[in-house]
């Protein structure tokens, strides 16, 4: 019995009281004891100990200490307190339930059941009646968001909680643990179990607005570590779901459902388990019973006509049958179904899953919910968020039968009650909404402000409830009611009393509960955003600094949205110091840049440029208009394109032609990233988001330069007035489209039959011009080209109406050359005919003739024939087919069949493709020839793509033809057609001894690798067996010789095994009729070429550079155009020398053992180290002639030129190297056989001033320009070296400037002005020399090569500050990537030639903010090294060998260690290295291991 009162006072104390409503009354209603009946005890109700064994509680010592003190405090107030009863009565908060005082509306005594609330915390001191959320319960949730791997749900009474991804279904979890076997697994044709296995997305599985049934698996206390699946928070929203954690898993869902409530009707929650060939198998996490949901059934769901459900998908299903045998449960997803199916029995307390429609009764009817009995047998409670609107005690009477929704089962509770809901939009499974169409969100989205709310329900401790609308209300959290603190809200008295009208904020939604949340906090009322989403692109707004780092700044911008500005934001220029200008706390100006409401960012632009603009804001492909002139920021530059970008991300393109009205020397360089423009956008391509602006047309003046030409198309006759006379142009205004035209003077006399001298002293400003035809049109300048109408003679058949039916071959046509394609040039005859000109049928001559008629010019032809499908003629415009009668030589025929070609005929075409295997030549309209690579060339050509161009002329011959195939082979090689097939000689044919002829394929320091010729054998000649003199300097002779050189050679032994052959070249191995054999066969093979020469036919005479120095002139010129049009970023990648050598090493131009040839390639000769006039040692010099050649010069003069010939290939050995040329006529004979050597070249100037002939050795030098083949650039550029160093010494400024601007346009400009300054530094004129590197400095800025040349020519000279002053002046100049360098660049100097400390100083600073650079580590202790100091070398390496860095790179560095410690510590130190070394590696090997 004591057990049993001391049940009774802990329930009674535990269970606060229900809050009474307002009311004026001021007695409480009589009680009626009849209604205190107790409950009928039942076998549903779960086994639960209601009276513990030995009169215990689940309660803790203190919180039932608690409770008695606070029972004790209420009965002291109803017992001896006389005041008028409140209207509002505070709720009090407990752990257990128990008895509470309340009255219904009839007077009947309470029932003994209070409503609570949901909650995961304990409000103050126990002071309001709130239920606890604890691990195990069962409770009804609302989709709110989906996150890649977590569910953000809204449970009842303002509570949000999370789903991880593991806590979905248990198959879906499984798929997780195996996800790497199941990508290794997967194949193509899977069955439809294994394709509907995959891992489905959250988003495919779950929608917002969804209702799931969950159970609580965690509770975390406020402050707690984030949770798996939710990231970084970015809203309140999801700050406030880390507390609770959900699993949605239907084993735990449905935990204590039996197999006997599975009836007809009953709504659970279900995973599918496998896909079967009719349907699905769920998991319906009860034992010994399976689910099955056919395909037919499925497609009742709301799946969005998926086409399988994938395995592990949660359902929420309703059960249809059960199956004869007890194990199966056919199921339903239609969701009408599931809204309306209703439970009317169960067999346990616990087989009642929340979201489960029941029947109720209501018992009691309070003023802050309803107490009803669900299922006849169990309590439950409904507080007021979630009954209809109005007033609780008119809406509902008690006995009332009603359908309710359960929410959740209250626990721990006896007997077992569950809190439900009876508002609609939770009834029937759906969002609320404001009406019918219009859900609450969108009709109050998040910022809106309420200007009045009615405060109806005040709860002290938690916040108010407030009328916003019809059916709609508000809730405001005790924390938003004012930026001041408010301890607690009373309903009777204060600013928020009931009743009183406030203005208020829309924050957020509790959608389950179907309310606003909403702030009357004046600071939040005046915030201008309060969510990323309600920030507008190109708004101007200022903000507050908050932090501004190394990569960013952020700006606080309204409340809790903030934005960040990158750094090439932070003004129009580049800020060297941005902390001077940006302080924490600072107020900034700034403009939106980009809004991502998904990632919540916003990005903001501090340029002057666009924050202050007018012009439009183009932020999304529909503002982008063409026309449409605003700003941009560059963001990419390359030299073909800039890349800018406008509002949002939104970026468009700018030609290089559209940068600026003048051409740019570099767009790099004119547009620096972050650069603000002025664009105007030109073309819009909607379907792939391409723009194309223009910063040339945005400019103001640019309307007034450009004309509209619509009105005007190519081929109309038009008349206009001549506005000005040019120089070879007259311009002339069309009327009356006051269009600006350009006519040639040359075609205006051509018309009028008179001499353009005649033309201009008779044509005036004014005349009238007519019959003027329009030939091309130029829409971005605003101009048009027109010509003289032809005479009416000249328009033969075109003033007829020509059509195709009437034209016949053999027809005289005239038309326009509209272009060129593949087939020829296309000509248009009349608007409807067009006719193809082959450039075989284009004249008799191929040489002479036009084979390639210029676009827009008008010719006539003959109809060769008429294809009337594709209404296209083809046409000839040879003289033979025009006037057939003229008896003129054709050196070109028509080929128009293979069988008109022989085998051997020697013939003519146009190169119509260059392929990788060779050729393709054109010879007649429909006949192609291949020329295969090898048949391109007598001797070997590496590269030999270079010499060949498509519509190139070319002379070859007939090598094979295939009239079935229709293939034709073709040659330029000379020489006999039934050559040999290479390759079919073997090491067998070969003998010790046997002298062949061969090439050089490879050379290296040990010797020559030698390819006998018409094989592809190869082998070795040892350095060794070049030269009989032992004493001759055979590195010398190695380098004489160059891949490709025919060379003759004896073999001196065959390794059969190893598969080796041993050469050798000495002379001593060879005979005069040797070479006398060899030269008798070439002699006629000689001759033959020089009569019938084959390949490119416009390069026939090049060899010959004396006869045509203009043409040789042309081509220099555009060889240097070449040279100017290099990129500036080539001195990225070559290695720039800090020690200028100013000593000259010439070494010996190319020669070989076999004859000079014009077209063997030679070696550059390098003078990057400098230049001098004077011979190098005799010791080193390499002679140009034998003494067997000098002794023989004057025995020998009737001997034939073939035998000389080839005694000069017998002396391009190591024993030549004995004598320098004495004469003009030696330099001649040796010019002949290396022309493009610029070694003989300049020795040959030298020569010259030796004897003071100043004015022969420039002569020698321009001869040199015009001789040099034009791709022998650095050959060239040595001869411009040697002209300059002539000038300078011998020559006056005035042809020293000269001479140097020629060679700057003819050579790469950047190579020419250092070499000049370098030929000051070399001449002793520093001030020359000072004033050139300025010039140099300011027209290649970009060029960290440049900066540093300067900064070592002031150390050289002493000049130590003027050199540091170049460092900062350079890195304003260079690009970024270049600043490393450079700083580096500037550090060695400092070692070399300035002050070692500075430069330690200098490196410091790089490795200490570029760590991970090995190389500039590696620099570093290079010149530390050669200071000598082994203490300062060993703490360099100390200090990088902590850094984490990979095996090979520590190998390198501990192995540069110990060579240190062996040439300049000791063995201390060396053994000291090693130990490290081991340290180091066993280290390594553990943190591999862990």
């Amino acid at each position: 019995m004591g057990a049993g009162k001391k049940r009774v006072l802990d329930e009674a104390s535990g269970t606060p009281r229900a809050k009474k409503t307002k009311t004026d009354e001021t007695t409480k209603k009589p009680k009626d004891k009849a209604s205190k009946a107790a409950q009928p005890d039942s076998a549903l109700v779960a086994d639960e100990i209601d009276f513990p064994r030995g009169g215990g509680t689940s309660l803790t010592p203190l919180e039932v200490k608690t409770l008695r003190a606070e029972a004790a405090k209420e009965a002291d107030k109803e017992l001896f307190e006389v005041c008028v009863e409140k209207s509002v009565k505070r709720r009090r908060k407990s752990e257990a339930g128990g008895k509470a005082k309340a009255s219904d509306k009839d007077g009947k005594k309470s029932t003994g059941i209070r409503i609570e609330h949901l909650n995961y915390k304990v409000y103050g001191w126990l002071l309001t009646c709130v239920q606890r959320v604890a691990v195990g319960m069962k409770i009804l949730g609302q989709v709110v968001a989906v996150e890649p791997l977590a569910l953000i749900v809204s449970l009842p009474n303002q509570l949000f909680a999370h789903v991880p991804i593991t806590h979905i279904s248990t198959q879906l979890t499984h798929i997780l643990e195996n996800m790497d076997d199941a990508e290794m697994n997967a194949s193509d044709d899977e069955d439809d179990e294994g394709t509907s296995s995959r891992i489905p997305d959250l988003y495919e599985i779950f929608r917002p607005g969804q209702y799931v049934r969950a159970v609580v698996t965690a509770v975390r206390a406020p402050g707690a570590t984030d949770v798996a699946g939710l990231g970084r928070a970015r809203d309140e929203v999801q700050r406030a779901s880390r507390r609770i954690e959900l699993s949605l898993v239907p084993e735990k869902v449905n935990a204590g459902v039996a197999k006997g409530d599975l009836r007809a009707g009953f709504t659970l929650s279900a995973a599918v388990k496998s896909v079967e060939d009719h349907g699905y198998i769920l998991d319906l996490g009860v034992s010994e019973v399976s689910g099955f949901l056919s395909f037919k059934d499925a497609r009742k769901g709301p799946f969005d006509n998926e086409s399988k459900l994938h395995v592990g998908r949660l359902l929420d299903v309703a059960v249809s049958k059960m199956s004869g045998n007890g194990r199966t449960c056919n199921v339903s997803v239609d969701q009408q179904m599931l809204r309306t199916a209703a439970l009317t029995e169960v067999s346990s307390v616990t087989s009642i899953v929340p979201g489960a429609l029941v029947q109720s009764l209501v018992t009691a009817v309070q003023p802050d919910g309803l107490i009803l009995q669900v299922l006849g047998f169990f309590d439950g409670t409904i507080d007021e968020f979630h009954l209809p609107p109005g007033d609780p005690e008119d809406n509902y009477k008690v006995g009332q039968k009603v359908k309710a929704r359960v929410l959740y089962d209250i626990s721990p509770s006896t007997p077992p009650r569950f809190a439900l809901s009876l508002v609609e939009h939770v009834v029937n499974y759906h969002t609320k909404s404001v009406d019918s169409d219009t859900e609450l969100r969108e009709a109050y989205p998040i910022g809106t402000i309420l200007d009045a709310v009615k405060v109806v329900r005040v709860e002290s401790e938690r916040g108010l409830i407030v009328e916003v609308g019809p059916e709609v209300q508000g809730f405001v959290h005790i924390s938003q009611v004012s930026d001041e603190h408010v301890p607690t809200l009373s309903a009777l008295s204060g600013a928020w009393k009931v009743g009183t009208m406030h203005r208020a904020r829309v924050t957020g939604y509790f959608p389950l509960d179907g309310i606003l949340q909403l702030s009357l906090k004046p600071s939040v009322l005046a915030q201008k955003f309060l969510q990323v989403a309600d920030v507008q692109v190109g708004e101007v707004i200022k903000g507050t600094v908050k932090k501004l780092t190394d990569s960013a700044l952020f700006v606080s911008i309204s409340g809790s949205v903030d934005g960040v500005i990158w750094p090439n934001h932070y003004a129009d220029i580049t800020l060297k110091h941005p902390q001077k200008r940006y302080k924490p706390g600072g107020s900034v100006k700034c403009r939106v840049l980009v809004v991502d409401p998904e990632r919540k960012r916003v990005a903001l632009t501090a340029k002057k440029t666009l924050v202050e603009s007018s012009l439009p804001i183009v932020a999304q492909l529909s503002d982008a208009q063409v026309g449409v002139v605003t700003h941009a920021v560059v963001f990419k530059t390359s030299e073909k394109s800039l890349q800018v970008e406008f509002y949002n991300n939104l970026k468009a393109t700018v030609p290089a032609r559209e940068a600026s009205e003048t051409t740019l020397p570099s767009l790099p360089a004119a547009f620096p990233i972050g650069k603000p423009v002025q664009v105007r956008i030109i073309a819009v391509d909607a379907e792939s988001g391409r723009i194309t602006a223009s910063i040339r047309q945005a400019s103001p003046n640019f309307k007034s330069a450009i004309t509209d030409i619509s009105g005007v198309d190519i081929g109309d006759i038009v008349e206009g007035v001549v506005s000005d006379i040019r120089k070879d142009k007259a311009v002339v205004t069309l009327k009356p489209t006051q269009v600006t035209a350009l006519l040639s003077l040359t075609n205006l006399a051509n018309r009028r039959e008179v001499s353009v001298a005649q033309l201009r002293s008779t044509l005036k400003v004014g005349d009238k011009l007519q019959d003027l035809v329009v030939t091309s049109r130029n829409p971005e300048k605003g101009f048009v080209l027109v010509a003289m109408k032809p005479k009416e003679k000249e328009a033969l058949l075109q003033k007829n109406h020509l059509s195709l039916d009437a034209v016949q071959p053999g027809q005289l046509v005239g038309g326009r050359v509209l272009r060129h394609n593949r087939h020829g040039a296309l000509i248009k005859v009349t608007n409807s005919i067009t006719g193809i000109l082959a450039p075989t049928d284009a004249a008799d001559d191929y040489e002479n003739g036009k084979p390639f008629p210029a676009v827009d010019s008008v010719l006539k032809a003959v109809v060769l024939s008429v294809d009337k499908e594709r209404r296209q003629l083809t046409l000839s415009t040879r003289m033979s087919r025009l006037f057939p009668a003229q008896d003129k030589p054709v050196v070109d025929r028509e080929i128009t069949s293979l069988d008109s070609l022989k085998v051997g005929e020697t013939v003519r075409g146009f190169i119509k493709s260059v392929a990788e295997h060779g050729l393709f030549v054109t010879l007649g309209r429909d006949i192609d020839a291949r020329v295969q690579i090898k048949e391109l060339f007598d001797d070997y050509v590496k590269d030999w793509k270079s010499r060949f161009s498509v519509n190139q002329l070319v002379k070859g011959r007939i090598l094979s033809i295939n009239p079935e195939k229709k293939q034709l082979e073709l040659t330029f090689r000379s020489g006999d057609l039934k050559r040999d097939n290479r390759g079919q000689l073997s090491l067998s044919d070969l003998s010790e001894g046997q002298k062949i002829d061969g090439r050089v394929k490879r050379i290296e320091d040990y010797g020559l690798f030698i390819e006998i010729e018409g094989s592809k054998l190869s082998g070795l000649c040892h350095k060794s067996e070049i030269s009989d003199n032992k004493d001759a300097d055979v590195t010398l002779a190695l380098r004489s010789f160059r891949e490709g050189d025919k060379v003759k050679a004896v073999i001196l032994s065959i390794d059969t095994e190893k598969r080796r052959i041993s050469f050798g070249l000495k002379p001593s191995y060879f005979e005069e009729k040797d070479f006398e054999q060899d030269g008798e066969e070439s002699e006629p093979e000689d001759e033959d070429r020089a009569n019938n020469t084959f390949g490119v036919v416009e390069g026939a005479d090049e060899s010959d550079a004396e006869d045509e120095p203009a043409d040789d002139a042309s081509e220099d010129g555009d060889a240097g155009k070449e040279s100017d049009e290099n990129d500036e970023e080539s001195d990225d990648a070559e290695d720039v020398a800090m020690d200028v050598d100013l000593t000259l090493d010439l070494q010996q131009p190319s020669g070989s053992s076999a004859a000079p040839r014009a077209s063997a390639p030679t070696e550059a000769l390098n003078l990057e180290d400098g230049f001098q006039w004077s011979v190098p040692n005799p010791s080193q010099d390499v002679d140009m002639e034998s003494d067997e050649e000098s002794d023989e010069d004057g025995q020998q003069e009737g001997k034939k030129k073939k035998k000389k010939r080839k005694e000069i290939e017998q002396d391009l050995t190591a024993d030549m190297h004995t004598k320098a040329p004495e004469s003009n006529a030696d330099f001649e004979r040796l010019l002949l056989g290396s022309p493009n050597s610029s070694y003989l070249w300049i020795q040959y100037m030298s020569f010259q001033l030796q004897i003071s002939e100043i004015d022969k050795a420039r002569e020698i030098a321009k001869r040199a320009l015009k001789t040099i083949n034009f791709r022998e650039e650095q050959e060239k550029l040595n001869v411009w070296i040697a002209l300059l160093n002539l000038e300078n010494i011998y020559g006056t400024d005035e042809s020293l400037e000269a001479a140097f601007k020629d060679a700057a346009r003819h050579n790469d400009s950047k190579t020419v002005h250092l070499r000049m300054a370098e030929i000051f530094e070399q001449s002793d004129k520093p001030e020359k020399a000072e004033e050139q590197f300025k010039r140099t400095v300011k027209k290649f800025s970009q060029s960290s090569k440049v900066w540093t040349l300067f900064a070592e020519h002031y150390l050289k000279r002493g000049m130590l500050e003027e050199a540091r002053k170049l460092l900062p002046r350079s890195l304003q100049s260079l690009e970024k990537r270049k600043h490393l360098k450079t700083i580096c660049k500037f550090a060695q100097l400092e070692y070399k030639l300035g002050d070692p400390e500075r430069g330690k100083t200098i490196f410091e600073g790089i490795v200490d903010s570029h760590p991970k650079r090995w190389d500039m580590w590696s620099i570093y202790i290079d010149m530390e090294a050669v200071q000598g100091d082994i203490m300062s070398l060993r703490n360099l390496f100390n200090r990088v060998l902590t850094l984490k860095m990979t095996s090979h790179k520590a190998k390198s560095f501990f192995k540069k260690w110990l060579e240190l410690e062996r040439r300049l510590g000791d063995e201390e130190g060396q053994a000291t290295v090693k130990e490290k070394a081991i340290e180091w590696t066993q280290r390594a090997a553990g943190n591999a291991e862990s």
